[in-house]
């Protein structure tokens, strides 16, 4: 199957983009990497009547380092992620995760800011950003805001992001000398869609975490941030506390049945992998006794 005709825009700048936006409205689809655009217009999944080429424009490339924030511009690829030291040494978290996104042709064309807009529930990058507390930079007509990833996905590629907007950035806190992070997931094959997954930051401090962050993904319509994870804070985590951490667990997730898997799969594979991150981040191989898929 071919895509709908459209028509089609390279924009010169971000304001030449917006400006291609406004006109055109939710008529409009940007093309940054198009990984994911082009697929879902093969499939007549979407059949938008302009496409906005944003391409070739520099001023959202590249990674930057500034005092305690790392600041990452919308249309840098997977691969250049991948290769940073600059995210290696700061949120490492990220530079595992990419490893996982599809293969590395996909890698060397797909964008940070189009996996992030395109907002699926299976995407590793959408769970990261939420896990390291990230923000997302949204530019339009009137200047830029700042929308917390948390709250910046909304659903099943669901986002904050109107249709006369453009992401620019997102800008991520330097991770803390105490930071440990873990980074798992489930497929039938290396770079097929998760069946679920978790991105997991934690500090520790004397063994104990003091802050921890376990978001899930491929489990609901959107990235979920864990609220079981207080269990796990500043407390003694035992076998018996992890469990009852498990248990608020499965309470909280709400997973649908489709043709990957059931409800129930995914809810008994998201409680395999909070007790495989709990142990790894602990560095204690007893609480994960009973992690197994």
């Amino acid at each position: 199957m071919k895509a709908a005709a459209f028509a089609y825009a390279r924009a010169t700048s971000v304001v030449n983009a917006l400006e291609l936006l406004r006109a055109h409205g939710d008529k409009a689809k940007v093309l940054s990497g198009g990984q994911s655009l082009m697929p879902a217009m093969n499939l007549r999944l979407i059949s938008p009547e302009l496409i906005v080429d944003i391409g070739e424009l520099a001023e959202l490339r590249g990674i930057t380092v500034t005092g305690n924030v790392v600041r990452i511009g919308a249309l840098t690829r997977h691969v250049d992620l991948l290769k940073s030291p600059d995210i290696a040494a700061h949120a490492p978290l990220l530079t595992e995760a990419i490893s996982h996104v599809a293969h590395p042709a996909i890698r060397n064309r797909g964008t940070i800011g189009g996996s992030l807009a395109h907002a699926d529930p299976a995407s590793e990058l959408p769970a990261c950003m939420v896990a390291l507390n990230a923000t997302i930079i949204v530019r339009g007509q009137d200047g830029e805001r700042r929308v917390a990833a948390e709250g910046f996905f909304k659903g099943i590629y669901e986002t904050d992001l109107s249709a006369q907007e453009l992401l620019v950035s997102v800008e991520l806190p330097v991770a803390d000398k105490n930071s440990v992070h873990f980074f798992h997931e489930f497929a039938r094959r290396h770079g097929d869609y998760a069946i679920a997954g978790l991105a997991a930051q934690a500090i520790l401090e004397k063994d104990a975490f003091t802050d921890l962050r376990l978001v899930f993904f491929a489990v609901g319509d959107r990235p979920v941030l864990a609220r079981a994870a207080t269990k796990l804070v500043n407390a003694a985590v035992t076998p018996a506390v992890l469990a009852a951490a498990s248990t608020a667990l499965g309470e909280e997730l709400a997973p649908q049945d489709d043709q990957q898997a059931s409800a129930s799969m995914r809810r008994h594979l998201a409680k395999v992998l909070l007790a495989r991150g709990a142990s790894a981040l602990l560095a204690r191989p007893d609480l994960n006794a009973g992690g197994r898929a």
